[in-house]
């Protein structure tokens, strides 16, 4: 594509050139940006004094913004995601349901690494999105681009799955089990249950029991298997953080038939999570930080697993990046130690 500056020379030989910059001719009378010009144009603007114009010129093989878009657009499956042709070189994916947002990221960096003319941009991997919302949009920068770059654009997202919207499962079934010690506050397993419930509502996901146990391996591995039978997911909340392997959340799973996939993450807050399973189905420990609605690694497990994506202990580890989240100022061992402040 040519792109330059071209005086209004007294001939049409603009005319089918694409206007630059947007220009008013007289009041009420606007040539906008991306206008194909017409030989009416060109003697409104020599009427209106313009000496000179910067037109983009198409040339052999080009192909126009909106239809390069298109092009590379087309390749998608339509796979929880609605598509939408908004002109400008530009086409946007909308979710249709709620759910998670899977991207394939080396598709996506091969794509936009071809040439500044051609682009592709997502929400994060992995985000929680709603029905209606945008989570992708492919955008050619120029008014028209080689067609040989939109081809080879087109062959490095061809691949199924480069972006998709993994809706969460309706009517999924999650048993919760919170454990007591000495001075446990029912208040606090009280609200722990409402904020549970509500997190779950928002991922299509029901509260199917409610139930306490001590804070004892032998008491809590039994509650958890009795869940377990007539649930999709057990959500555990220990009366104590666990601090070790061999603490009693994951040796509770374990004695309840489980295997452990991961304890920790580098998400914070949300460190003191248990990841295991039993019989296929997960079984979360969840941080202390979950008893609060604020955003915390448990919730970056649950969204996925709620949307039928399994979670694996490297799943996990890849979470650091990005993984320091806002803090949750009633935590009792928060990030930073207050300081006292200087009054002079």
């Amino acid at each position: 594509m040519w792109f330059g500056t071209r005086p209004l020379d007294g001939t049409d030989a603009l005319v089918g050139s694409i206007l630059a910059h947007s220009l008013l001719l007289a009041p009420g009378r606007k040539l906008r940006k991306g206008h194909a010009l017409t030989s009416g144009d060109l003697s409104a603007m020599r009427s209106a004094g313009v000496e000179a114009i910067t037109v983009a010129v198409p040339e052999a093989g080009d192909i126009l913004e909106d239809e390069a878009a298109g092009r590379i657009a087309d390749v998608f499956a339509l796979d929880g995601f609605r598509r939408e042709d908004v002109g400008t070189g530009r086409v946007n994916f909308h979710a249709e349901a709620d759910g998670v947002l899977v991207v394939a990221p080396d598709r996506i960096d091969a794509l936009n690494r071809i040439d500044p003319a051609i682009t592709l941009a997502t929400l994060p991997n992995h985000a929680h999105v709603r029905s209606g919302q945008m989570v992708a949009t492919v955008k050619i920068i120029p008014f028209a681009v080689a067609g040989s770059l939109v081809e080879t654009a087109v062959a490095e997202v061809r691949q199924p799955a480069t972006i998709a919207v993994r809706p969460f499962r309706a009517g999924l079934k999650v048993a919760v089990v919170q454990t007591r010690v000495k001075g446990t506050k029912a208040s606090v397993l009280d609200k722990t249950c409402r904020v549970t419930e509500a997190r779950l509502t928002a991922l299509s996901a029901t509260l199917a029991s409610e139930s306490r146990t001590d804070h004892v391996a032998d008491d809590l591995s039994a509650e958890i298997a009795a869940r377990i039978a007539e649930a999709d997911m057990v959500l555990v909340f220990g009366a104590s953080a666990v601090t070790d392997r061999r603490d009693v959340v994951p040796q509770a799973i374990e004695k309840a038939g489980g295997s452990i996939l991961h304890v920790g993450m580098p998400v914070d807050p949300g460190n003191l999570l248990v990841l295991g399973e039993i019989d296929g189905k997960p079984v979360i420990g969840a941080p202390g930080c979950a008893r609060s609605p604020k955003e915390n690694g448990f919730d970056w497990v649950l969204q996925r697993l709620c949307a039928g994506i399994a979670v694996t202990g490297e799943d996990i580890v890849a979470m650091g990046v990005g993984g320091l989240l806002t803090e949750i100022p009633v935590r009792p061992h928060p990030r930073e130690t207050a300081r006292p402040v200087d009054r002079k």
